[in-house]
């Protein structure tokens, strides 16, 4: 029988942590790109589009003694809601606060050397009972380092942020940095999940994630953000999946922007979303899409229900 050395021996009695740490700002400031970071591998879906992420997403990782549980979620409502898409925006914002009561830590991301009216609406909506760290994102976009010592300034003078955390969250040394300062503000106790787990949703779900994310890149802002994917049926035959899908839009115009000319554009959202699920599953993927409208489903409870909306 070997000898644990010392370094072993070390890990063995460390004190396990684990905790909730929720990601929050205003749309479109970078925060699944920054959880796909954390974690270490895509788990959120990402686009120029604002209102990307419509669900909480649990991301995991697992460091030494401590897991980390982030929970993605989507950008607060903080503007004049879009005609017909009342009953989707309140269920967004419900997310968002049921969310943040229940987090050990909040990671309030806004733009680096950037404060504005939206992204105050939602710092004032953060519990006052909890940690928050200040995550100035896109540093890579500041051009003069030396105006961020003034704008921190006005930040602590807003709220008593208990960490002020300068990143790009592309910058995977950046977000292992964001790690370490985060460690310390968990509790000592038990993991949540098995060490190798990434994230609490399924294949299915992320499937539908992964459609969405394509929808939205290769439309751009051609299509407005009330359109949503269906997960019809999903099959696991060994290593092949077998996957349908719909895509919901509001308007009969918007279908044409989805579909395009002699159907190209739809080929090539089931293509690239294909491509990136044999990536994730580690096999083949066979995926149907279809595309229907759906008027006023944005502000219907019931199919907000029905297509997964908690």
């Amino acid at each position: 029988m070997n000898a644990s050395s010392p370094a072993d021996d070390a890990i063995d009695e460390s004190p396990r942590r684990c905790g909730l740490v929720a990601i929050v700002g205003r749309p479109n400031v970078g925060k699944s790109t920054l959880l796909n970071a954390l974690v270490g591998q895509k788990v959120s879906i990402t686009s120029r589009k604002a209102q990307t992420t419509r669900h909480r997403i649990t991301g995991i990782r697992t460091e030494g003694a401590t897991q980390f549980v982030f929970v993605d979620t989507p950008g607060f409502q903080t503007r004049h809601t879009v005609r017909g898409t009342g009953a989707l925006n309140r269920n967004l914002n419900k997310t968002v606060q049921a969310t943040v009561g229940d987090v050990d830590v909040l990671l309030f991301v806004v733009e680096a050397g950037r404060f504005g009216l939206d992204d105050a609406k939602v710092l004032a909506l953060l519990p006052p009972d909890k940690r928050v760290l200040l995550v100035a994102n896109k540093l890579d976009l500041v051009r003069r380092r030396a105006e961020l010592a003034p704008w921190l300034k006005g930040m602590q003078e807003r709220h008593p942020f208990a960490e002020f955390v300068p990143l790009a969250a592309k910058d995977e040394a950046d977000a292992l940095r964001l790690l370490k300062i985060v460690e310390p503000y968990l509790p000592e106790q038990p993991w949540f999940y098995d060490e190798e787990a990434l994230t609490d949703r399924s294949e299915r779900f992320l499937a539908s994630e992964i459609v969405r994310e394509k929808l939205f890149r290769l439309t751009g802002d051609e299509l407005p953000y009330t359109s949503t994917v269906v997960i019809d049926e999903f099959k696991e035959e060994g290593a092949l999946r077998r996957i349908s899908a719909t895509i919901i839009v509001e308007r009969e115009a918007h279908k044409g922007m989805v579909i395009g000319d002699k159907g190209e554009r739809l080929k090539r959202i089931g293509t690239d979303a294909r491509v990136e699920l044999e990536r994730l599953t580690g096999g083949k993927v066979f995926l149907e899409l279809w595309v229907k409208v759906r008027s006023g489903w944005a502000d219907d409870e019931t199919r907000l229900k029905s297509y997964g909306y908690e």
